[in-house]
């Protein structure tokens, strides 16, 4: 394909990286040059050599990139995709929350826009949560914006206070029991893996429980031979790709993230092309969303 060829040319011209996050479509997770989780990718850009970074995502995980490479340049192809539940997470709810529990940890979720970062302690990822948690001293914690990881956190922390900003995921809170029931019926033997962004009732169905590359993780390693898959339909290209002896079930419901698919190969070259739709963010935000970044290394490495 000729705009294929035209972006692997303009990236080794400019010494670009491409990153794709997990739930990009297809086309977008091949032409990459690294896929994975939101963070993981801010890290790979941070830690390149390249001074031009495409990411192929939304803007909550380009701004992350741009928080911790502010020196290089970020472009975001598709410049309108956003989060909707980062976009939920707003300055001033949060801070009446804060003002409700002066002596309350802010953690907030990586999937949040850099205003919110920048109000928090210490962000999360949905796999280094649990870790993090456990060097949190504090036992009172405003955890932002997402309600359903909120409580499944809570839950491994009984004798910590979690006030929940009430956020979520539309593509995993719409997920019901009767979606896994259904495809339980005609594969029995499969194993059922949910991302902790589902509601609790959905959670207790699951075989396995974690962050998008955690799920493609078990999914190769697990003995089972077939999988009913509870998240965005993108994970399934690379769970396939690592296991292509295994059987991967999407619900019949599809788990679609539309802002993650507006990513095209088109402007994907348009963005190479004319390294447009850069991402330019607040200093002095940065710096106070950097600490919240910082502090998740500290705590999850401890």
């Amino acid at each position: 394909m000729i705009l294929i060829e035209e972006i692997k040319r303009l990236k080794k011209e400019k010494n670009a990286l491409i990153l794709a996050h997990l739930y990009q479509s297809p086309e977008i997770q091949d032409i990459a040059d690294i896929v994975g989780d939101s963070y993981f990718l801010s890290k790979k850009a941070m830690e390149s050599e390249s001074n031009l970074i495409v990411f192929c995502g939304v803007r909550f995980m380009a701004e992350s990139a741009k928080i911790l490479s502010p020196n290089k340049t970020i472009l975001l192809p598709a410049k309108d995709a956003r989060c909707p539940m980062a976009d939920m997470a707003v300055v001033y709810k949060l801070q009446a929350l804060k003002e409700d529990h002066p002596n309350a940890k802010v953690i907030s979720y990586i999937n949040t826009n850099l205003d919110i970062k920048a109000m928090s302690d210490v962000c999360v990822t949905s796999s280094s949560a649990l870790k993090i948690m456990n060097n949190i001293k504090e036992d009172e914690i405003i955890f932002v914006p997402d309600r359903n990881l909120g409580e499944y956190i809570g839950e491994h922390f009984p004798n910590k206070k979690f006030i929940l900003y009430d956020g979520f995921c539309p593509v995993h809170e719409r997920v019901e029991e009767s979606d896994i029931f259904e495809l339980r019926t005609l594969y029995p033997t499969f194993e059922v893996l949910v991302h902790p962004e589902c509601n609790k009732p959905v959670r207790l169905l699951a075989d396995y429980i974690g962050s998008t590359s955690e799920l493609i993780t078990y999914s190769a390693t697990s003995s089972a031979d077939g999988f009913i898959v509870v998240t965005e339909e993108g994970v399934l290209h690379q769970m396939k790709a690592k296991s292509p002896n295994k059987k991967f079930i999407p619900l019949k419901n599809s788990m679609i993230c539309p802002n993650m698919k507006m990513t095209t190969l088109q402007e994907v070259y348009n963005c190479l092309l004319n390294e447009s739709n850069e991402v330019i963010i607040d200093e002095q935000s940065r710096l106070k969303a950097l600490k919240a970044l910082q502090n998740m290394h500290l705590l999850g490495d401890n």
